[in-house]
């Protein structure tokens, strides 16, 4: 209460700030000079680059995140707490330099992929995207359970989501250079297919082999859609920290800030705004992005209710069924689990979940033992249950994990226990 801002707000500032800083600082970047680089490279110099860029994504991405933790607690944390920390001000500089070498990192691998489409043997296009085929060697012949694909699953949804951010990078740069004339685009469109059918193709035989050799059926993606759903109802509180999707973010390894600063700086170089006219169509333009976001807000949040009630989940957002840990007590976890909630009743005594106390993440430990949506996916099916009768083979099977033992706040890579 003792708050000119609320944490939300301050973190959305915070983000605002880096996000400035860093799209400044990109100016000091030339495109060009590291186009022309990286194409002076032999073929199979750069499909050595591309999977090392990539694999430095995933490092970048999963330390990233750390550090933006690290920056938003210690900005919006309680005044009387003793500070056992750095400062805000060493937390916000290290914030900056990360942004900046990833959105630095990832405008390399948009020139590597754009020096592949303009070459003209196509010959390094053919072997990144024969990399795609790797996937199904490394990961068909591993034994994997629920909690492993699902992670697996968000790796894959955010690895795709940043191929189609690059490929409107590089169909950006490359339709600039031919100063914006349609035919080129044509030219573009069967590669751009290429590239998307190549990764939706990988991505389909790769999990179909992997459900087939494991024995899991496909109802488990209705249980990990269920998952991220209630990840994002539960989080659409009134004093959140950060934006309510951030948890889902959170659980695919996704930091959208180097890409929101590397995808600014592309579309301010390759569009020239001049005259009233061009600036009062930018302002119309970023309207519309603002009503398109609160659109897809609603929608999002829509479907996602939808998904809770078809999971019969709705009722653990109000009434959650607590597991004691081993060590403690089940009456200690449920008062703690209240604690950080965020569930409260208002005067008419109507149970809401669009009140969170401000400071939630004092106990963010204890909220992180018990996520429901976890609990959802680590029950059994029927199948399961028969085994475990069989004493002999309970011994040998491998105990349930949450998925938050996996850690949802870094990178989902491959790594199979």
């Amino acid at each position: 209460d003792r708050r000119l801002l609320q944490p939300a707000q301050v973190c959305d500032i915070l983000k605002g700030v880096i996000l400035v800083i860093c799209y400044f600082m990109m100016h000091y970047v030339d495109y060009s000079m590291m186009y022309h680089l990286i194409r002076g490279q032999s073929v199979i110099k750069l499909y050595i680059i591309y999977n090392m860029l990539e694999v430095a994504d995933r490092l970048f991405s999963s330390f990233g995140q750390d550090i933006l933790d690290a920056l938003y607690w210690t900005a919006t944390e309680p005044k009387e707490r003793k500070r056992a920390h750095i400062g805000v001000i060493p937390h916000f500089f290290m914030a900056v330099l990360y942004v900046f070498l990833h959105a630095i990192l990832i405008m390399v691998q948009a020139t590597t992929l754009n020096v592949a489409f303009n070459s003209h043997n196509k010959s390094l296009l053919t072997i990144m995207m024969s990399n795609n085929f790797v996937e199904i060697k490394g990961s068909v012949f591993k034994k994997f359970e629920k909690n492993n694909l699902f992670q697996m699953s968000n790796s894959d949804i955010k690895e795709r989501f940043t191929n189609y951010v690059l490929l409107l990078i590089v169909c950006l740069r490359n339709m600039e250079q031919f100063s914006w004339n349609p035919d080129h685009l044509w030219v573009l469109f069967p590669d751009v297919c290429m590239v998307v059918a190549s990764e939706i193709a990988v991505d389909i035989v790769k999990h179909a082999f992997i459900t087939k050799f494991n024995d899991i059926t496909a109802d488990v993606y209705s249980e990990y859609r269920a998952s991220l759903a209630f990840d994002l109802v539960s989080s659409r509180q009134k004093n959140a920290y950060t934006d309510y999707s951030d948890s889902v973010s959170r659980r695919m390894g996704f930091i959208p800030l180097p890409l929101a600063v590397l995808l600014i700086r592309v579309v301010t170089s390759s569009i020239k705004v001049q005259g009233v006219l061009a600036y009062v169509c930018v302002v119309l333009f970023y309207c519309g992005l603002i009503s398109l976001k609160v659109l897809n807000s609603i929608v999002l949040l829509g479907k996602s209710c939808q998904y809770v009630k078809e999971a019969k989940m709705e009722e653990k957002l109000f009434n959650p069924v607590l597991t004691a840990t081993p060590g403690k007590p089940a009456g200690k976890q449920q008062s703690m689990f209240k604690s950080t909630q965020g569930i409260s009743t208002d005067e008419n005594g109507s149970t809401s979940v669009t009140n969170q106390p401000v400071h939630q993440k004092e106990n963010m430990p204890s909220l992180l033992v018990t996520s429901n949506s976890d609990q959802f996916l680590t029950t059994p099916d029927g199948e399961e249950k028969d085994i475990s009768q069989d004493s002999s083979e309970l011994k040998h099977r491998s105990s349930k994990k949450d998925l938050l033992e996996i850690d949802r706040f870094t990178i989902c890579g491959n790594r199979i226990d």
